[in-house]
């Protein structure tokens, strides 16, 4: 098929190729052009059928879980396993992956996205892009940009400062385009009044500065002025909207907009739709479906988080438990993220019971003990205490799920449901080896029963084989080394968001840069769980680093011991801090991580490095990204409180020089 330009069409064909087709098409003027069919994906494919209803299709666990990994590995294999499935289904764009930054927990869609730090969130973005492309299927990264909230999505301005925009909401977008995405999805909400579909400057930014050549789309029905959004920098309007379509007709008829604004948006089109053919070309799928499900319960296993052990765990050979909670043998329950990130599984829904009693020697007792949407109707708690009083281990399976976490809405509360928080505070005092085993998607307020449990497992919105992880994990066949890519804060009244101005219509993010760890860190205010934190059944060391390099180049070296029998993965976590700057900036920011295996008794050496350009902050007076001269120390950490080795370096004009001051 031979390609058309713009040249090659009318100016009502480019009108018409502008604002889509149908639902989830662009338009191919009856075969003149190839069709191109889009896809929802978050926690997997989802691809809706002739009859509305949502097809199967692998259930990978969310996106939290996956930035919870922090592995790149990971992250590389689960964006090919997704492409694949996207391709076998037939379609061509994934759209994602969605990386907005997690401002407040109660965001209805924080399972969606990767986390609170700019830097995590651009870099896993960066690897998925790239990973997923090379597969195939094309990326939509979304959503451009500060869409934080679910409350009032379409009509709400997030009211940002430019510095902030620069360093925490725009800057995930800044490192992913480095990728080369094929196309953005834009926002919803507004941006200091502006539209989404309407942010002239914010495309500016990606294709003048961060060097986006691809398309622009819009969120779907986040366009209210296609003339208006066309001229502003967005190529693509979905779905098609006659009322849309009438009214830029209308309006190019009028000289509202010109032809060649029209031919700028029509040409970007027809190179996302050939663009994203070419993908394609030469492509087989890497990994059966058969490799796919199986890799879930890979996925699902690096991203679990053991928050809280006093030894508890892993379960002892021979130990008696008392399970209950319906999240672990959920049938109907949908334990995962509602709204367009859904997807329904292909496997039936795990079974913990049964699970654990075939992997484990000792009796395994079950009781419901609360049901869907946490009722207690049809069973009987009393059971379940009784059961834990009778056993040596007590382990309640609570949660969420998408009736509580769902796109279109906010959490109302961070807290676990009464009936569920009940549940454990009775189970507990009834046995005080008791674990929580949490299925969720952004963070809870455990204040009522955290320091009554002996230990917290953070299963997060597991996959077609998160049963068996979390059994894994439990069991202690599999090592936890999942760590939160995400602060778990005491309580909502904590953050940030809760202290800033909101109404109907506006939202002042007041706390500036001081998002996630940044405000906990400046503020000295108390956290349940740290941003990073996640313990293992090993011990790690750190010892020797050395910090290196030339110019504007910084390596940092290390070693991390495993002084424990069992192997075991830590994550490592560099941060940098500008001993005395001469503007307000955080104590400590994440730059880089690497997550690596150390066998029991063995010394892994470890390598990182950054750039000095990663000191910089934004400068609103020269408009720029600026590195002051001065003192920085580089931080190496095993979570952002757990810090485990500091050095010095000295940075002048852009190149650094290291000192001996390290500890």
């Amino acid at each position: 098929m031979k390609k058309i330009t713009v040249n090659n069409l009318t100016v009502e064909e480019k009108l018409r190729l502008i604002c889509g087709d149908g639902f989830w098409y662009t338009y191919d003027f009856d075969g003149k052009l190839p069709k191109i069919k889009v896809t929802d994906a978050s926690m997997g494919v989802r691809m809706t059928g002739d009859d509305g209803k949502d097809k199967q299709s692998v259930a990978y666990p969310s996106m939290q879980m996956l930035a919870n990994t922090w592995n790149t590995d990971i992250v590389r294999k689960y964006a090919e396993c997704v492409a694949d499935d996207c391709l076998a289904a037939g379609a061509d764009v994934l759209l994602g992956p969605g990386i907005n930054i997690k401002r407040s927990p109660l965001n209805g869609r924080n399972f969606e996205y990767f986390s609170e730090d700019p830097c995590l969130a651009g870099i896993l973005a960066r690897e998925y892009v790239a990973a997923m492309q090379s597969e195939g299927a094309a990326a939509c990264v979304k959503h451009f940009c500060c869409n934080n909230l679910e409350y009032n999505r379409n009509l709400q301005s997030s009211c940002v400062d430019e510095r902030t925009l620069r360093e925490i909401y725009l800057k995930p977008f800044e490192i992913a385009m480095q990728a080369k995405p094929l196309s953005i999805m834009c926002c919803y909400n507004k941006i200091n009044g502006v539209q989404g579909s309407e942010n002239a400057e914010g495309f500016k930014i990606l294709r003048e500065e961060y060097g986006f050549d691809g398309l622009i789309m819009s969120d779907w029905d986040a366009v209210y002025d296609r003339a208006k959004a066309a001229k502003a920098g967005l190529d693509l309007e979905m779905p098609f909207s006659k009322k849309n379509y009438d009214k830029l007709v209308s309006d190019y008829n009028s000289d509202v907009i010109s032809v060649e604004q029209i031919d700028e948006c029509a040409q970007r089109v027809l190179n996302f739709i050939y663009g994203s053919k070419e993908l394609q070309k030469g492509k087989s799928r890497k990994h059966s479906l058969e490799e796919r499900i199986a890799f879930t319960q890979t996925v699902e296993e690096e991203g679990i988080v053991l928050l809280k052990n006093n030894g508890v765990l892993p379960l002892k050979n021979g130990q008696s438990a008392a399970l209950c909670g319906e999240f672990a043998s959920p049938k109907g329950l949908n334990v995962c993220g509602g709204g367009s990130g859904q997807v329904p599984r292909l496997t039936p829904a795990y079974d913990i019971p049964a699970l654990l009693s075939s992997a484990h020697n000792g009796k395994i007792i079950y009781e419901p003990a609360f049901g869907d949407r946490c009722t207690v109707y049809g069973y009987n708690p009393g059971v379940a205490i009784d059961n834990a009083a009778q056993s040596d281990v007590n382990i309640v399976f609570a949660g969420t799920g998408a009736y509580f976490e769902c796109e279109g809405g906010d959490r109302a509360y961070m807290q676990l449901h009464p009936v569920q928080e009940r549940a454990i505070l009775d189970t507990a005092k009834a046995n005080e080896n008791t674990v929580v085993v949490l299925f969720a998607g952004a963070p809870i307020d455990m204040s009522a029963w955290v320091d009554k449990v002996a230990a917290v497992v953070w299963a997060g919105f597991p996959g077609e084989k998160g049963g068996e992880a979390v059994v894994n994990v439990l069991t202690g066949k599999v090592n936890p080394s999942g760590k939160l890519s995400e602060t778990f804060p005491v309580c909502y009244e904590d953050t940030p968001a809760a202290n800033s101005y909101m109404d109907g219509k506006v939202t002042v993010y007041e706390e500036g840069i001081f998002v996630g760890y940044r405000y906990y860190d400046k503020y000295g205010v108390p956290v349940l769980f740290p941003f990073g934190h996640g313990l293992s059944y090993s011990d790690f060391g750190y010892k020797n680093l050395k910090i290196g390099g030339r110019g504007g180049k910084i390596e940092i070296n290390f070693e991390i011991e495993n002084k424990s029998a069992l192997g075991g993965k830590e994550v490592a976590q560099i941060y940098v801090r500008n001993v005395c700057s001469t503007i307000s900036r955080p104590e400590k920011e994440l730059k880089a991580f690497k997550k690596v295996f150390i066998a029991a008794g063995k010394t892994e050496k470890v390598s990182v490095n950054i750039d000095t350009s990663d000191l910089a902050c934004w400068s609103v007076a020269s408009e720029k990204w600026e590195v002051e001269d001065g003192v920085y120390e580089i931080i190496v950490a095993a979570s952002a409180t757990d810090i485990r080795l500091t050095g010095k370096i000295t940075v002048k004009d852009g190149v650094f020089y290291a000192t001996n001051k390290m500890q």
